[in-house]
């Protein structure tokens, strides 16, 4: 991509953000239960996930999004385990993601997809990393995400590459999003007429 591509500006609704957002949140939630059996007294990460559902519900982007996502960054960095921080960061992207930017970088992808990466890797550390944990949940997103979700990603260009665990299953979202499976063909009967 030139720098041309990279100053281009990309149409997306307010239906649209808020249909990121819901996906974001749904999978922050999924995890926020990881953050609060660690840090029970901390709300940080669940005001993020209500502001993040506030906005996802109809309300506008209010400076409440950006606040959250960044307290619930914030305490990602006093939590005391590693599932701990990917839970609460994936509650501050979620509250984040209202604040999707309509320009055509790579690192806008995180604001569609860091929220179930960091769900997935928090899930996996959860599973003392069993092989596998964290790609069956990164199916589930896949599976969880709308035609809609997938045409927002489709404008942007590919998830930056990383070499953090959190990058790499962003990256498997993301091609899986950009290129689903084909369900297989049926054998056996004939498709019509001889």
């Amino acid at each position: 991509m030139d720098a041309a591509d990279e100053n281009r500006t990309i149409e997306l609704s307010m239906a649209e953000l808020r249909l990121v957002a819901r996906y974001c949140v749904e999978s922050a939630e999924e995890v926020l239960g990881l953050f609060e059996s660690d840090r029970p007294d901390d709300r940080r990460p669940r005001a993020a996930v209500e502001a993040a559902w506030t906005f996802a519900a109809g309300a506008n982007r209010t400076k409440l999004q950006r606040v959250t996502a960044m307290d619930a960054h914030r305490a990602a960095k006093d939590a005391s385990t590693e599932v701990a921080k990917h839970a609460a960061h994936a509650a501050g992207d979620a509250a984040s993601a209202a604040y999707l930017h309509p320009l055509a970088k790579a690192t806008q992808v995180g604001h569609i997809l860091r929220a179930a990466a960091h769900a997935a890797r928090a899930v996996e550390l959860s599973a003392s990393d069993e092989p596998g944990t964290g790609d069956r949940h990164i199916e589930r997103a896949r599976q969880r995400a709308t035609p809609g979700l997938a045409d927002v990603l489709a404008r942007y260009p590919l998830a930056p590459t990383g070499k953090s665990r959190v990058a790499q299953l962003m990256n498997t979202l993301d091609a899986a999003l950009r290129c689903p499976p084909t369900p297989p063909k049926r054998s056996g009967g004939s498709s019509g007429p001889i």
